[in-house]
Protein backbone atom coordinates (compact mmCIF):
# COMPACT_ATOMS: atom_id res chain seq x y z
CA UNK A 1 0.00 0.00 0.00
CA UNK A 2 0.97 3.66 -0.24
CA UNK A 3 0.69 6.34 2.45
CA UNK A 4 1.22 10.11 2.47
CA UNK A 5 3.30 10.78 5.59
CA UNK A 6 5.09 13.72 7.20
CA UNK A 7 7.88 13.69 9.79
CA UNK A 8 8.07 17.40 10.66
CA UNK A 9 5.71 20.35 11.01
CA UNK A 10 6.05 23.95 9.85
CA UNK A 11 5.66 26.25 6.87
CA UNK A 12 5.47 25.00 3.28
CA UNK A 13 3.35 21.96 4.20
CA UNK A 14 3.62 20.48 0.70
CA UNK A 15 7.38 20.09 1.16
CA UNK A 16 6.93 18.11 4.40
CA UNK A 17 4.74 15.32 3.08
CA UNK A 18 5.68 12.48 0.80
CA UNK A 19 4.21 9.26 -0.54
CA UNK A 20 5.86 6.09 0.74
CA UNK A 21 5.25 2.39 0.16
CA UNK A 22 4.35 0.16 3.09
CA UNK A 23 3.36 -3.48 3.45
CA UNK A 24 -0.41 -3.86 3.23
CA UNK A 25 -1.68 -4.89 6.68
CA UNK A 26 -3.83 -7.93 7.42
CA UNK A 27 -7.00 -7.41 9.49
CA UNK A 28 -7.22 -9.16 12.83
CA UNK A 29 -10.27 -10.43 14.68
CA UNK A 30 -13.09 -7.90 14.54
CA UNK A 31 -11.22 -5.80 11.99
CA UNK A 32 -11.51 -5.10 8.25
CA UNK A 33 -9.07 -3.98 5.61
CA UNK A 34 -10.25 -0.82 3.87
CA UNK A 35 -9.38 0.36 0.38
CA UNK A 36 -9.50 4.16 0.17
CA UNK A 37 -11.60 5.47 -2.73
CA UNK A 38 -11.43 9.23 -2.14
CA UNK A 39 -10.25 11.57 0.61
CA UNK A 40 -10.41 15.38 0.76
CA UNK A 41 -7.70 17.84 1.72
CA UNK A 42 -9.37 20.12 4.26
CA UNK A 43 -7.94 23.35 5.70
CA UNK A 44 -7.63 21.52 9.03
CA UNK A 45 -5.43 18.91 7.33
CA UNK A 46 -3.05 21.61 6.10
CA UNK A 47 -3.02 23.27 9.54
CA UNK A 48 -2.21 19.91 11.12
CA UNK A 49 0.89 19.65 8.94
CA UNK A 50 1.95 23.23 9.74
CA UNK A 51 1.34 22.60 13.45
CA UNK A 52 -1.38 25.22 13.85
CA UNK A 53 -4.39 22.96 14.47
CA UNK A 54 -5.98 22.24 17.84
CA UNK A 55 -5.08 18.53 17.89
CA UNK A 56 -1.83 17.18 16.49
CA UNK A 57 -1.01 13.47 16.03
CA UNK A 58 2.41 12.15 17.03
CA UNK A 59 5.06 12.15 14.31
CA UNK A 60 5.56 10.57 11.88
CA UNK A 61 1.92 10.82 10.87
CA UNK A 62 -0.27 9.89 7.92
CA UNK A 63 -2.20 12.87 6.57
CA UNK A 64 -5.95 13.14 6.25
CA UNK A 65 -8.89 12.95 8.64
CA UNK A 66 -11.78 11.68 6.52
CA UNK A 67 -12.61 9.73 3.41
CA UNK A 68 -14.72 7.01 1.86
CA UNK A 69 -13.49 3.44 1.51
CA UNK A 70 -14.54 0.01 0.32
CA UNK A 71 -14.25 -3.03 2.57
CA UNK A 72 -11.55 -5.14 0.89
CA UNK A 73 -11.04 -7.97 3.40
CA UNK A 74 -12.71 -9.23 6.57
CA UNK A 75 -10.97 -10.39 9.70
CA UNK A 76 -12.35 -13.13 11.88
CA UNK A 77 -15.66 -12.60 13.70
CA UNK A 78 -16.86 -9.69 11.53
CA UNK A 79 -20.63 -10.00 11.09
CA UNK A 80 -22.12 -6.63 10.17
CA UNK A 81 -20.02 -5.84 7.08
CA UNK A 82 -19.28 -7.60 3.80
CA UNK A 83 -16.53 -7.27 1.23
CA UNK A 84 -17.49 -4.45 -1.15
CA UNK A 85 -19.46 -2.39 1.39
CA UNK A 86 -18.90 1.37 1.33
CA UNK A 87 -17.98 2.95 4.68
CA UNK A 88 -16.66 6.19 6.08
CA UNK A 89 -13.00 5.97 7.05
CA UNK A 90 -12.42 6.39 10.81
CA UNK A 91 -12.06 10.01 11.89
CA UNK A 92 -8.42 11.01 12.24
CA UNK A 93 -7.13 7.59 11.16
CA UNK A 94 -4.93 8.95 8.37
CA UNK A 95 -7.12 8.76 5.28
CA UNK A 96 -4.37 9.69 2.79
CA UNK A 97 -3.48 6.05 2.38
CA UNK A 98 -4.50 3.46 -0.20
CA UNK A 99 -5.35 0.98 2.58
CA UNK A 100 -6.05 0.99 6.29
CA UNK A 101 -7.20 -1.45 8.97
CA UNK A 102 -10.09 -0.48 11.24
CA UNK A 103 -12.36 -2.10 13.78
CA UNK A 104 -15.58 -3.12 12.07
CA UNK A 105 -17.79 -1.92 14.93
CA UNK A 106 -16.53 1.67 14.55
CA UNK A 107 -17.42 2.01 10.86
CA UNK A 108 -20.53 3.66 9.41
CA UNK A 109 -21.92 1.86 6.34
CA UNK A 110 -22.96 4.15 3.51
CA UNK A 111 -25.81 3.93 0.99
CA UNK A 112 -24.83 2.36 -2.31
CA UNK A 113 -24.96 4.49 -5.43
CA UNK A 114 -23.86 7.81 -3.95
CA UNK A 115 -21.21 10.00 -5.55
CA UNK A 116 -17.90 8.83 -4.07
CA UNK A 117 -16.32 12.28 -4.00
CA UNK A 118 -19.30 13.70 -2.14
CA UNK A 119 -19.41 10.79 0.30
CA UNK A 120 -15.70 11.28 0.99
CA UNK A 121 -16.43 14.75 2.36
CA UNK A 122 -19.20 13.63 4.72
CA UNK A 123 -17.36 13.32 8.03
CA UNK A 124 -16.25 16.89 8.85
CA UNK A 125 -17.96 19.73 7.03
CA UNK A 126 -21.61 18.58 6.70
CA UNK A 127 -21.98 17.76 10.44
CA UNK A 128 -20.30 21.06 11.30
CA UNK A 129 -22.89 22.93 9.23
CA UNK A 130 -25.75 20.90 10.66
CA UNK A 131 -24.68 21.35 14.27
CA UNK A 132 -24.09 25.09 13.87
CA UNK A 133 -27.76 25.35 12.97
CA UNK A 134 -28.98 23.25 15.89
CA UNK A 135 -26.63 23.51 18.88
CA UNK A 136 -26.65 27.21 19.79
CA UNK A 137 -30.02 28.83 19.10
CA UNK A 138 -33.44 27.19 18.72
CA UNK A 139 -34.49 28.17 15.22
CA UNK A 140 -37.90 27.90 13.58
CA UNK A 141 -38.88 27.91 9.89
CA UNK A 142 -38.70 31.44 8.55
CA UNK A 143 -35.88 32.56 10.87
CA UNK A 144 -32.81 34.24 9.44
CA UNK A 145 -29.17 33.25 10.02
CA UNK A 146 -26.06 35.08 8.84
CA UNK A 147 -22.71 33.55 7.92
CA UNK A 148 -19.42 34.69 6.45
CA UNK A 149 -17.00 32.55 4.42
CA UNK A 150 -20.21 31.36 2.81
CA UNK A 151 -18.48 29.94 -0.27
CA UNK A 152 -16.47 27.55 1.90
CA UNK A 153 -17.58 23.92 2.05
CA UNK A 154 -19.20 24.44 5.46
CA UNK A 155 -20.89 27.58 4.19
CA UNK A 156 -22.35 25.86 1.16
CA UNK A 157 -23.55 22.90 3.20
CA UNK A 158 -25.13 25.34 5.67
CA UNK A 159 -27.08 27.06 2.88
CA UNK A 160 -28.48 23.73 1.69
CA UNK A 161 -29.35 22.43 5.16
CA UNK A 162 -30.91 25.72 6.22
CA UNK A 163 -33.10 25.72 3.14
CA UNK A 164 -34.20 22.13 3.85
CA UNK A 165 -35.21 23.22 7.37
CA UNK A 166 -37.14 26.27 6.17
CA UNK A 167 -34.54 28.75 7.42
CA UNK A 168 -33.42 31.83 5.49
CA UNK A 169 -29.77 32.71 5.00
CA UNK A 170 -27.67 35.83 4.56
CA UNK A 171 -24.40 34.60 3.11
CA UNK A 172 -21.37 36.90 3.16
CA UNK A 173 -18.52 36.49 0.69
CA UNK A 174 -15.42 38.46 -0.27
CA UNK A 175 -15.72 38.25 -4.08
CA UNK A 176 -18.49 39.51 -6.36
CA UNK A 177 -18.06 36.42 -8.53
CA UNK A 178 -19.38 34.20 -5.72
CA UNK A 179 -22.74 35.98 -5.45
CA UNK A 180 -24.49 34.21 -8.38
CA UNK A 181 -22.87 30.88 -7.39
CA UNK A 182 -24.41 30.93 -3.92
CA UNK A 183 -27.71 32.32 -5.16
CA UNK A 184 -27.96 29.36 -7.53
CA UNK A 185 -27.23 27.06 -4.59
CA UNK A 186 -30.24 28.43 -2.72
CA UNK A 187 -28.82 31.34 -0.72
CA UNK A 188 -31.66 33.78 0.02
CA UNK A 189 -29.41 36.84 0.28
CA UNK A 190 -25.74 36.96 -0.74
CA UNK A 191 -23.69 40.03 0.18
CA UNK A 192 -20.08 41.05 -0.34
CA UNK A 193 -18.42 41.88 2.97
CA UNK A 194 -17.64 45.48 3.85
CA UNK A 195 -17.76 48.08 6.64
CA UNK A 196 -21.48 48.70 6.12
CA UNK A 197 -22.42 45.01 6.28
CA UNK A 198 -24.74 45.38 9.33
CA UNK A 199 -26.81 48.04 7.58
CA UNK A 200 -27.11 45.94 4.42
CA UNK A 201 -28.09 42.85 6.44
CA UNK A 202 -30.84 44.86 8.16
CA UNK A 203 -32.11 46.14 4.81
CA UNK A 204 -32.03 42.71 3.15
CA UNK A 205 -33.91 41.04 6.00
CA UNK A 206 -36.33 43.99 6.39
CA UNK A 207 -35.18 44.48 9.96
CA UNK A 208 -35.81 40.90 11.03
CA UNK A 209 -34.53 39.74 14.40
CA UNK A 210 -31.43 37.78 13.40
CA UNK A 211 -30.46 35.77 16.48
CA UNK A 212 -27.36 33.91 15.31
CA UNK A 213 -24.40 34.40 13.00
CA UNK A 214 -21.56 32.04 12.06
CA UNK A 215 -18.00 33.31 11.71
CA UNK A 216 -15.15 31.43 10.03
CA UNK A 217 -13.00 34.49 9.29
CA UNK A 218 -12.10 36.17 12.58
CA UNK A 219 -10.47 39.58 12.83
CA UNK A 220 -12.76 42.57 12.32
CA UNK A 221 -15.20 40.39 10.36
CA UNK A 222 -16.37 38.97 13.69
CA UNK A 223 -17.56 42.37 14.88
CA UNK A 224 -19.38 43.02 11.61
CA UNK A 225 -21.41 39.90 12.35
CA UNK A 226 -21.84 40.96 15.98
CA UNK A 227 -23.38 44.22 14.74
CA UNK A 228 -25.57 42.29 12.27
CA UNK A 229 -27.38 40.15 14.84
CA UNK A 230 -30.18 41.44 17.04
CA UNK A 231 -29.65 42.63 20.61
CA UNK A 232 -28.99 39.53 22.67
CA UNK A 233 -27.85 37.60 19.59
CA UNK A 234 -25.09 35.01 19.35
CA UNK A 235 -22.03 34.84 17.12
CA UNK A 236 -20.46 31.39 16.76
CA UNK A 237 -16.84 31.28 15.61
CA UNK A 238 -15.53 28.06 14.07
CA UNK A 239 -12.50 29.24 12.10
CA UNK A 240 -9.99 32.02 11.44
CA UNK A 241 -9.46 32.25 7.69
CA UNK A 242 -8.04 35.75 8.13
CA UNK A 243 -5.38 34.43 10.48
CA UNK A 244 -6.39 37.06 13.05
CA UNK A 245 -8.02 36.70 16.45
CA UNK A 246 -11.71 37.52 16.70
CA UNK A 247 -12.20 41.23 17.31
CA UNK A 248 -15.47 42.38 18.84
CA UNK A 249 -15.95 45.99 19.91
CA UNK A 250 -16.90 46.59 23.56
CA UNK A 251 -20.10 48.23 22.38
CA UNK A 252 -21.26 44.98 20.81
CA UNK A 253 -20.89 43.24 24.16
CA UNK A 254 -21.99 46.03 26.48
CA UNK A 255 -24.76 47.80 24.57
CA UNK A 256 -25.96 44.95 22.35
CA UNK A 257 -25.55 42.02 24.78
CA UNK A 258 -23.98 39.86 22.07
CA UNK A 259 -22.55 36.46 23.03
CA UNK A 260 -19.47 35.06 21.29
CA UNK A 261 -19.20 31.26 21.28
CA UNK A 262 -16.82 28.77 19.73
CA UNK A 263 -17.46 25.46 17.99
CA UNK A 264 -15.12 22.54 17.27
CA UNK A 265 -16.55 19.29 15.95
CA UNK A 266 -14.06 17.27 17.99
CA UNK A 267 -15.72 18.40 21.23
CA UNK A 268 -19.13 17.33 19.95
CA UNK A 269 -17.72 13.87 19.16
CA UNK A 270 -16.47 13.58 22.74
CA UNK A 271 -19.86 14.23 24.33
CA UNK A 272 -22.28 12.82 21.74
CA UNK A 273 -23.55 9.28 22.21
CA UNK A 274 -23.08 6.65 19.53
CA UNK A 275 -26.80 6.87 18.80
CA UNK A 276 -26.59 10.64 18.28
CA UNK A 277 -23.63 10.27 15.95
CA UNK A 278 -25.30 7.54 13.90
CA UNK A 279 -28.50 9.59 13.63
CA UNK A 280 -26.66 12.67 12.39
CA UNK A 281 -24.49 10.84 9.90
CA UNK A 282 -27.35 8.66 8.74
CA UNK A 283 -29.40 11.72 7.79
CA UNK A 284 -26.48 13.46 6.09
CA UNK A 285 -25.37 10.34 4.21
CA UNK A 286 -28.88 9.88 2.86
CA UNK A 287 -28.99 13.48 1.64
CA UNK A 288 -25.62 13.08 -0.07
CA UNK A 289 -26.68 9.80 -1.67
CA UNK A 290 -29.87 11.45 -2.93
CA UNK A 291 -27.88 14.34 -4.38
CA UNK A 292 -29.60 16.97 -2.21
CA UNK A 293 -26.44 17.82 -0.26
CA UNK A 294 -23.20 18.47 -2.08
CA UNK A 295 -20.06 20.58 -2.18
CA UNK A 296 -18.32 21.92 -5.26
CA UNK A 297 -15.20 19.98 -6.30
CA UNK A 298 -12.37 21.96 -7.85
CA UNK A 299 -9.87 19.21 -8.65
CA UNK A 300 -8.76 15.68 -7.84
CA UNK A 301 -5.19 14.40 -7.53
CA UNK A 302 -3.76 10.92 -7.37
CA UNK A 303 -2.24 10.00 -4.02
CA UNK A 304 1.18 9.87 -5.71
CA UNK A 305 0.76 13.61 -6.46
CA UNK A 306 0.41 14.46 -2.76
CA UNK A 307 2.91 17.34 -2.76
CA UNK A 308 1.21 19.06 -5.70
CA UNK A 309 -2.19 18.39 -4.14
CA UNK A 310 -1.30 19.93 -0.76
CA UNK A 311 0.33 22.94 -2.41
CA UNK A 312 -2.78 23.49 -4.54
CA UNK A 313 -5.15 23.10 -1.59
CA UNK A 314 -3.12 25.46 0.60
CA UNK A 315 -2.85 28.20 -2.04
CA UNK A 316 -6.46 29.44 -1.76
CA UNK A 317 -8.58 31.02 -4.48
CA UNK A 318 -10.07 27.67 -5.48
CA UNK A 319 -13.59 27.01 -6.69
CA UNK A 320 -14.31 24.00 -4.54
CA UNK A 321 -12.66 21.16 -2.69
CA UNK A 322 -9.48 19.28 -3.51
CA UNK A 323 -9.60 15.48 -3.16
CA UNK A 324 -7.19 12.60 -3.39
CA UNK A 325 -7.99 9.39 -5.22
CA UNK A 326 -5.82 6.27 -5.20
Amino acid sequence: MWQAIYDTRGDAPHSRIRCVERETPTPGAGEVLLEMLAAPINPSDVLTITGQYGALPPLPAVGGNEGVARVAQLGADVQRLAVGDLVLMPVGAGSWSTHAVARADTLLPLPAGGDLLQLAMLTVNPPTASLLLSEFVTLAPGDWVVQNAANSAVGEYLIQLARARGLRTVSVVRRDAMVPVLEALGGDVVLVDGPDLPERVAAATQGAKVRVAFDAVGGTATDRLARSVAIGGTVVNYGAMSGDACKVAPGSFVFRDVTLRGFWLAFWFRRATGEQQRALYGELAQRVAEGTLAARVDRTFRLAQIQDAVAYAAAGGRNGKVLLVP
